[in-house]
Formats: C-alpha cells, structure tokens, sequence
C-alpha cells in the first residue's frame, strides 16, 4: 500500500499511470495536492516574469509572492504523499483482527486515529489552496500583463484542488469518533471554501477586467500560513 518513492521524484506520465491503476492509493487526495502544486508554481513563475523595470511598483510583492509560490509548491507535493501515506495507515487499520473483544477494540482505536490523520492531511491541503490563492489574488492587476491568464488558470486549479481536499476531509469525519473536534473541522473546512471562492472569483474577475491596481504593503496579501 504505501509507495518507496516521493511522487516528487516521478516522472509525470509514472505519477499517471500509478493514478490510473487499480491500486487506492495515490487518489483524489494526492491528485488534489498535486494539481495545487501546479497551481503554486505558475504563481510564482508569474511573478519571476514580471520582475521588469515596467512594474517596479510591485517588486517587493514579486519578489515575496516568487518565493511563496516555490515554497507552496514544494509543500504541496510533500502533502501529496502525506495523503497517500494517511490513507494506507487507515486500510491497514480496517485489516487488522476483529475476532476477540480486546482486538475489536484496538481496531477501533487504530482506525479511529488514522481516519483522524486521513482528515487532517487534506485539511492542510485546504489551507495551502487559500495561500496559493491569495498569493495569485494579490498578483492580479499588479503583474506582467502578458502572463496575468495564468493567474486564473492557477486560481482554478486551485479552486478545484481546494473542493476536491475538503470533500477528503468531510469523508473521513465520521469515522474520528469525536463529534465536536467533527463539527469543528466541518465548520473550518466550510469557512477556508467560501474564503478561496471569493478570492479566486476576484482574481479571475481583475484578470479579466485587464486593469492595473495600485500597489499594497507586501503583508497585507501574504499573511502567514495559520
């Protein structure tokens, strides 16, 4: 079940085959960080192209938005494999004996921890979907002109990625076993989903607009990862 080599060090068309085979793992979870990883790299490859004497006005959010980009991406692949890994530990849970009492109940336990894990996984996903969202929001309009389409293109794949985590988190709620910690996440998950809506809805929507926006103080589009 769990996989030798990091997804990182695949080619792509490997990582496609392992996706298509019939074995579970990676899933949408992975297939989820994966595409937010994309996502990552072409904001900050945006950023890199709009390093020009054009757009001095933003360098410093280009030079932080860059060095985010890279940073979520590399991140968001490491979630990749977390994800898998989290899922093989919760399969390996369900095979476990169920004959006496005492084995039921360390079945129990076991699955209930790693359901839990299952859920936090795709829950950082979530989170890190937000990030590369804002990061490419705060690009618009203060950008390269020539490359702003790919702020939205990033923005849907993060989009995406980002319901495709939540669903993975929603999933493997009822089997923690801890209904307030379940609402709790279920009410964090909702919140992050209508955050990165917003903000990649107003991304798209200033890409679109083909407009230039004044320039920010650098910390106020890049808050720090909570």
């Amino acid at each position: 079940m769990h996989h030798e080599v990091p997804f990182r060090a695949l080619t792509l068309a490997e990582f496609n085959e392992r996706l298509a085979s019939s074995d579970p793992v990676p899933g949408g979870g992975s297939a989820s960080a994966v595409a937010a990883s994309l996502a990552a790299s072409l904001v900050a490859m945006v950023a890199e192209l709009s390093k020009r004497p054009k757009y001095m006005d933003h360098s410093a959010l280009h030079a932080v938005v860059q060095a985010r980009g890279r940073d979520l991406a590399d991140r968001l692949l490491t979630l990749a494999d977390e994800d898998s890994a989290a899922y093989g530990a919760f399969a390996e849970a369900m095979k476990l004996p169920k004959e006496s009492d005492d084995e039921k109940e360390a079945r129990s336990g076991a699955m209930r921890a790693s359901a839990r894990v299952a859920a936090e996984v795709p829950l950082r996903c979530v989170e890190a979907c937000l990030e590369v969202i804002q990061a490419a929001e705060s690009l618009a309009g203060r950008c390269n002109m020539n490359a702003s389409s790919d702020l939205s293109v990033a923005s849907l794949l993060a989009e995406a990625a980002a319901r495709g985590a939540g669903a993975n988190v929603r999933v493997n709620l009822p089997s923690v076993g801890d209904e307030a910690w379940a609402v709790e996440t279920e009410t964090r998950v909702a919140g992050l989903l209508l955050e990165i809506t917003e903000a990649a809805t107003s991304c798209r929507d200033v890409v679109a607009s083909g407009g230039l926006r004044s320039p920010v103080p650098v910390s106020v589009p890049m808050p720090m990862p909570t």
